[in-house]
């Protein structure tokens, strides 16, 4: 081992340059991040970058780049210390809850971080969130797979980008804070999973294919076209559905097309999972009569889960060969904290 942590840069905006076309991920982060910590890399562990290729904006994360990164992790597991992920913000939420549940409580580090500017850029809060997530690689244990960004560290099956011009981009709504970095680094233990010693050995029992297109997000408006409905039913290669309720959990229970919709889903073996739209808060199905048809449906309760976890957790347990029944069980287990105990 030459370095204590390794550094994955899959892209986005914390290693984007300037082209013609405006911000673009570009090679070379190596020598642009040691430039830009400069004398603080004495009071850093020593890390090396390894560049994905080819490098993405997020925006074109899919889910066979989660099985990829986690590859690449298995691949090198025994030679770091620590590894942090260099991410896009937007679709970090996504490719921190997949990783969670890849890999469920580690017995190394695995932080996500970017920033809102790119490195080197004026106002950039690149270095900061870079100090911070190589710094938190080696000297705590956290077994959750992680953010860090704008001083906070997040649980990162609980986070979500709510702003895209300040650089507190994400927050956990319905998640404590695993930690703070101020003057001081406040972390808090006992917020955090338990790790495991089964990831000391190998990661590669980890790995699974995703299945393309194998999970639908339905999210209820009021008079939406029916045709919606019809085309999540026909494709087949769309095994569940993640329904964005009103509220509580709450659905048009007077609309004959949703109804139908919700009686052919359970017909054809779509799991749905119920999961509102508020931003904050969670569902509690069949609080109310408009949202108590939905477990007569086999729908099941998204609780305080974010989109992000919700799709990534049915993502995840359709490429480990989960039946539509065994789905119906299993949605249940708190696999990586992914929602709050109730």
């Amino acid at each position: 081992m030459t370095a204590q942590v390794l550094v994955l840069y899959t892209g986005g905006t914390i290693g984007m340059v300037q082209t013609e076309q405006g911000l673009a991920p570009a090679s070379g982060l190596q020598e642009r991040i040691e430039m830009a910590l400069g004398m603080s890399l004495s009071t850093l562990p020593t890390f090396e970058v390894l560049e994905i290729s080819p490098l993405i904006d997020s925006a074109n994360i899919t889910p066979k780049h989660w099985t990829k990164l986690v590859s690449i992790l298995a691949t090198h597991w025994q030679d770091y210390d620590g590894f942090v992920i260099l991410h896009g913000t937007d679709t970090m939420a996504y490719t921190a809850s997949a990783l969670s549940f890849m890999l469920g409580a580690c017995s190394k580090n695995v932080i996500l971080t970017g920033s809102q500017i790119p490195l080197g850029m004026n106002r950039s809060d690149a270095t900061s969130n870079l100090q911070a997530a190589l710094s938190l690689a080696v000297s705590h244990r956290i077994a959750d797979i992680s953010l860090v960004f704008d001083g906070k560290l997040m649980r990162g099956n609980r986070i979500q980008k709510v702003s895209s011009g300040r650089f507190e981009a994400f927050h956990t709504p319905n998640d404590d804070l695993l930690g703070e970095l101020a003057i001081e680094t406040q972390l808090y233990p006992d917020r955090m999973i338990k790790s495991h010693d089964e990831t000391t050995t190998s990661l590669e029992h980890r790995l699974v294919c995703f299945k393309a297109g194998a999970v639908g997000v339905l999210t209820l408006h009021p008079s939406q076209p029916s045709s919606i409905y019809q085309s999540l039913l026909d494709d087949e290669d769309c095994k569940a559905i993640v329904l964005m309720t009103y509220g509580a959990g709450n659905v048009p229970d007077q609309n004959p097309a949703f109804l139908s919709f919700l009686t052919e889903a359970m017909l054809r073996k779509k799991n749905i999972v119920n999961l509102t739209q508020c931003l904050h808060g969670g569902v509690s199905q069949g609080a109310y009569a408009a949202g108590s048809i939905l477990s007569s449906m086999n729908a099941l309760s998204g609780r305080d889960m974010t989109l992000e976890a919700a799709f990534c957790k049915l993502h995840w347990l359709i490429a480990t060969g989960e039946s539509y029944y065994s789905i119906l069980e299993k949605w249940n287990i708190n696999y990586c904290g992914e929602y709050t105990h109730q």
